[in-house]
């Protein structure tokens, strides 16, 4: 997908999530090091850990009923691919 608009610019100023998500940052910035601990530096790089527990919180917050539709709404709402950090070509 590529669009001349960035992707921030697309979310509205007044949205929620645009609140929650410099708090999230700030949390999971201070966990960071610790996800680091936890993983092998040999192997397939694994998703961030991060981004896992972003989509998480978005499956919780938006009632998503299983991981599935969770990974079919990060692959086509923008709001979800912003909030958890996906860019508009990331898989």
């Amino acid at each position: 997908m590529w669009s001349y608009v960035p992707m921030e610019q697309r979310i509205p100023a007044d949205h929620p999530l645009r609140v929650m998500r410099p708090l999230v940052d700030a949390v999971l910035r201070e966990l960071s090091p610790r996800f680091a601990e936890l993983y092998s530096r040999v192997g397939r790089p694994s998703i961030a850990p991060e981004k896992l527990l972003r989509a998480l919180l978005l499956q919780v917050l938006y009632t998503i009923r299983s991981e599935r539709l969770l990974m079919e709404q990060l692959d086509y709402n923008l709001l979800f691919r912003w909030f958890v950090g996906l860019e508009m070509d990331d898989p």
